[in-house]
């Protein structure tokens, strides 16, 4: 089942009528190969933007996110549903010279191969950046790795959690004096993606929009886990300062935190910016706080945080969450649930953006399944379809380089395709 895009929300300017199909990368084709995340989920962005993605899997080894996840339904891995939706999915033995011949015929009837296998893996296949930019000029290549295709770490593996730790984002999270956690999620090749895609839609701008060739897109996970350091860099170099990890505050945004409501909700109450602190303590019923010495400016609140956070965190237990979030809207104060997936079920804004989609997927049946970020007036992402079975579009793909029928059946046989 089609759900495609999401309706204007109320109140959202007109934009002209556009064919349902009309998508931003329709004729962008890419060629993703690798397994895992941080590859494939760039590939999961471009095609839920019109990009036709074909996920190229190894006929005797599909990609192990088929079985990764923390839940089965009907035997069946959720993650893999939402991973590689609308994607097309062939299987192609990379390991073999008749594979790497098709790979080759199949790059040149491609705008983008993507890949994330460890750096030299697609060299000794012969299918380096180096072998597809001689073969096509105008083929953009984006490599997702651990640390790079260059520098003394190259040749190692990566993974999310080593990228993590590794670029310094693991360091700062948590409190102080404790194991560093990490995120419920692998932060850091969700982040590579997003960069890959970034410079995926860069290099196709370059070469379609400004007369440019086709060149190589380089992402690091522990280089996007770093970018995301703010300010951590030059703090080190002027002053020596190692940003230290803070807990559930940040910095020095006072108030900027989470509290405890009278019914067992941490709500996040964040008033860092004079004018929105003194309406914070106006909704508290506490005015005259906003002139006060040990708060009136950025700096006094920051020297008095414990102080400020218990008057916040008096006022926040005498309350349920609904009534916080509901007296801290009215008064201007960003605010808001820390919500779990449940919550976010229920909650109307996530609904009136389709955020929450209903599916129908012919294995695992109708389910829900997360909306397209970000949201396109005129050429709306879309779900299509959800994640295809190995060797589903085999027969379609082939076709473009002149394999079918027999052909096709012997390669097959042969533990080619």
């Amino acid at each position: 089942m089609v759900i495609d895009g999401p309706a204007p929300p109320p109140g959202a300017p007109s934009v002209p009528a556009m064919p349902p199909t009309s998508t931003a990368l329709d004729g962008v084709r890419v060629l993703e190969v690798g397994s895992l995340i941080a590859g494939p989920f760039a590939g999961r962005l471009l095609a839920e933007f019109g990009a036709e993605v074909i996920k190229v899997e190894a006929p005797d080894r599909p990609d192990p996110l088929r079985e990764w996840g923390l839940h089965r339904h009907d035997g069946h891995m959720l993650w893999w549903t939402v991973q590689s939706r609308n994607k097309k999915c062939i299987t192609l033995d990379l390991r073999r010279e008749p594979g790497q011949r098709l790979f080759r015929e199949l790059a040149l009837q491609s705008d983008v191969v993507l890949e994330n296998f460890r750096p030299g893996t697609m060299e000794r296949w012969g299918l380096g950046w180096d072998d597809l930019h001689a073969l096509d000029e105008r083929l953009i290549m984006a490599r997702v790795s651990g640390f790079g295709q260059t520098g003394p770490l190259a040749h190692r593996g990566g993974f999310a959690a080593v990228a993590e730790a590794v670029g310094g984002l693991r360091y700062i999270n948590g409190y102080p004096d404790e194991p560093p956690p990490r995120a419920g999620v692998s932060l850091g090749d969700s982040l590579a993606a997003l960069f890959a895609l970034n410079g995926l839609l860069t290099a196709l701008y370059w070469r379609d929009a400004k007369g440019g060739q086709g060149q190589l897109v380089d992402v690091a996970l522990s280089e996007a886990c770093f970018a995301l350091l703010e300010s951590a860099v030059p703090e080190y170099d002027l002053e020596r300062a190692d940003r230290e990890p803070q807990g559930s505050t940040i910095g020095a945004n006072v108030p900027s935190n989470i509290f405890l409501s009278r019914d067992g909700r941490w709500v996040v109450i964040a008033a860092n910016v004079d004018a929105v602190f003194r309406r914070l303590m106006g909704a508290l019923g506490q005015p005259l706080l906003a002139d006060d010495p040990h708060f009136a400016t950025h700096d006094a609140r920051t020297a008095h945080k414990d102080e400020l956070e218990s008057v916040i965190a008096e006022w926040a237990r005498g309350l349920d969450a609904a009534e916080i979030d509901r007296v801290l809207d009215k008064a201007g104060v960003p605010c808001g649930p820390v919500n779990r997936v449940s919550d976010i079920f229920s909650d109307p804004q996530f609904r009136a953006r389709e955020m929450l989609l209903e599916i129908d997927d012919p294995v695992i049946g109708r389910h829900t399944a997360p909306g397209v970020v970000p949201k396109l007036s005129a050429t709306p992402g879309r779900v299509r379809w959800s994640g295809p079975q190995p060797g589903e579009h085999n027969a379609e793909i082939y076709e473009l380089v002149g394999v079918g029928g027999d052909q096709l059946a012997a390669l097959a046989r042969e533990g080619i395709v």
